[in-house]
């Protein structure tokens, strides 16, 4: 995946790296936590059941945007995409998980876009910067939240 153009974000997740692939993976649940995701639907798994073809809808501001993405993966250390159906050009990015610590992991995103439409060079790579940011660090803030509340849950069984 050559990436011409892309834009990369990192940041540390207190999780460990299959928590992250855990959240990740589980595209129904992004509406609940990714705030520019309306409606997600898997079109066809592999057949290890993981998602191969997920079709999205998001709100950029300007306008909602329909698009398919194609999943490859790499469990537990990642994950990448291509679009192949949709309102934007392409769009070719990936997730990469690299331990740091037992339940601390480096995350790192990196995503090009070609939306296909023409919006000024500085607004449509401030828009996509900041989409990108956003999204990890709500990735993150899911990723915790799931650990969080498998915890609680695993502590009431124990008691």
């Amino acid at each position: 995946m050559s990436l011409q153009g892309a834009q990369e974000y990192t940041t540390e997740v207190a999780a460990s790296v299959k928590g992250c692939f855990a959240t990740i993976i589980d595209f129904e649940r992004y509406p609940s936590w990714s705030s520019s995701v309306r409606e997600i639907r898997v079109l066809d798994r592999h057949p290890d059941g993981l998602a191969r073809q997920v079709e999205f809808h998001v709100d950029i501001t300007i306008k909602t945007l329909r698009y398919v993405l194609e999943y490859e993966y790499d469990p537990p250390g990642g994950l990448t995409w291509r679009s192949v159906d949709g309102d934007v050009e392409s769009i070719e990015g990936a997730y990469r998980f690299e331990k740091l610590a037992p339940n601390k992991t480096r995350v790192t995103c990196r995503q090009a876009i070609v939306i296909g439409f023409w919006l000024p060079g500085l607004i449509r790579r401030a828009m996509e910067r900041t989409a990108l940011q956003q999204s990890v660090d709500e990735f993150k803030q899911a990723t915790e939240a799931r650990i969080a509340t498998a915890k609680k849950t695993s502590a009431k069984k124990r008691s």
